[in-house]
């Protein structure tokens, strides 16, 4: 999820007209989404420059400029606009050399970015796996979570991949789910332009009794 903040915005299209008001901005992956008295939406690729002033940070864009006054986080704010954004593994806590357990879901990009961090993929659930992939197209796949939670282990990590959208599978539907498979969710990420990423895990107090059981 991406930084979100509240205050005023001044936007200055090229040759269009300044518009000036109240405002929610939401800082995502890869765009600045600006709503309320003033609307935008800027790539985050497009931006030329940002500056700080205060509680105003002002972003210089291919577009024209958006100044935004948002309080004492505006220097934050204007680190997080140019900080190099984290790319979709680093986000999902995967990391070189990582084994990850990929459970019906094919995504030729996912696959190989990671072959590039040379993880070591497996198809089939293993025991006290340290992290899981799995894809939730439908609510006909909704059972897998609770088959899936069986092999995590104590301390590792069940990401639920599923569609966005009002097609899609609703993430409470998931987080019931979830519930009833003894996991807690903690964190969500972008996956895709179509799909959401879920983390689910073990609540902690129930790790201890688990690494018992199992040593």
């Amino acid at each position: 999820m991406g930084l979100e903040l509240s205050g005023r915005a001044r936007l200055a299209p090229k040759g269009g007209s300044v518009t000036e008001g109240a405002a929610k901005i939401h800082l995502e992956t890869d765009h600045l989404i600006v709503r309320g008295e003033v609307r935008a939406k800027i790539l985050l690729a497009d931006i030329l420059e940002v500056t700080v002033r205060g509680e105003t940070v002002t972003v210089r864009h291919a577009g024209g400029m958006l100044s935004a006054t948002v309080g004492g986080v505006a220097q934050k704010f204007a680190e997080r606009l140019v900080a190099p954004p984290k790319s979709r593994l680093e986000k999902m806590g995967i990391g070189k050399g990582a084994t990850v357990v990929v459970l019906n879901f094919r995504n030729p990009e996912f696959t190989a970015e990671l072959k590039a961090i040379n993880a070591t993929v497996f198809t089939r659930a293993k025991a006290d796996s340290e992290l899981i992939v799995l894809g939730v197209e439908n609510v006909g796949d909704l059972p897998r979570i609770a088959v899936a939670a069986k092999s995590i282990a104590p301390d590792g990590a069940l990401w639920v991949i599923h569609p966005k959208g009002t097609e899609g599978v609703k993430d409470t539907t998931i987080f019931a789910h979830a519930t009833q498979a003894g996991l807690t969710y903690i964190k969500v990420a972008r996956f895709s332009e179509t799909h959401t990423a879920e983390k689910l895990v073990i609540p902690k107090s129930k790790r201890k009794r688990l690494a018992r059981t199992n040593g």
